[in-house]
C-alpha cells in the first residue's frame, strides 16, 4: 500500500476461488460518515463465498469489479467530515459494506 494506492482482493465475475484476484485500487477517500481503515486482519465469513458464487446475487447483488469481504481490524488512517469518535492511529475492529476488507494474502516466504 502506498500513498495514493493499495491492493484488494477482487472479482469480475461470479464463481470459485479461481474467480479472485489481486489488484491495485486507488486508495479510498472517507466521505462524511466513513473511516478508512489500513486492514491488519480481515474475517471471512460464511456469506463471502456465497456472495462471490453468486449466490446470494438477489439480495447483495455485486457490481463488476466488485471487492472481497466485510469484516476487518486494523487501524484508522483517514476520517471523513462527519465522523465523531474516532483518531486517526484508532485500533478498531469493523464492517464494510464496500465489500473492501480483504487484502491480498501475505507473500509466501521460504525457510532458509
Amino acid at each position: 500500500m502506498t500513498g495514493n494506492a493499495a491492493r484488494a482482493m477482487r472479482f469480475d465475475r461470479y464463481g470459485g476461488r479461481d474467480v479472485l484476484y489481486v489488484a491495485d485500487v486507488p486508495m479510498p477517500t472517507p466521505t462524511g460518515d466513513e473511516v478508512v481503515v489500513a486492514v491488519r486482519a480481515a474475517g471471512i465469513n460464511p456469506g463471502e463465498s456465497a456472495i462471490h458464487s453468486g449466490a446470494l446475487h438477489d439480495r447483495f447483488p455485486a457490481t463488476f469489479p466488485s471487492g472481497e469481504g466485510s469484516d476487518l481490524a486494523g487501524v484508522v488512517t483517514a476520517i471523513g467530515d462527519g465522523v465523531d469518535g474516532f483518531e486517526i492511529g484508532d485500533e478498531v475492529l469493523g464492517f464494510s459494506w464496500r465489500r473492501s476488507s480483504h487484502p491480498p494474502p501475505p507473500r509466501s516466504r521460504r525457510a532458509n
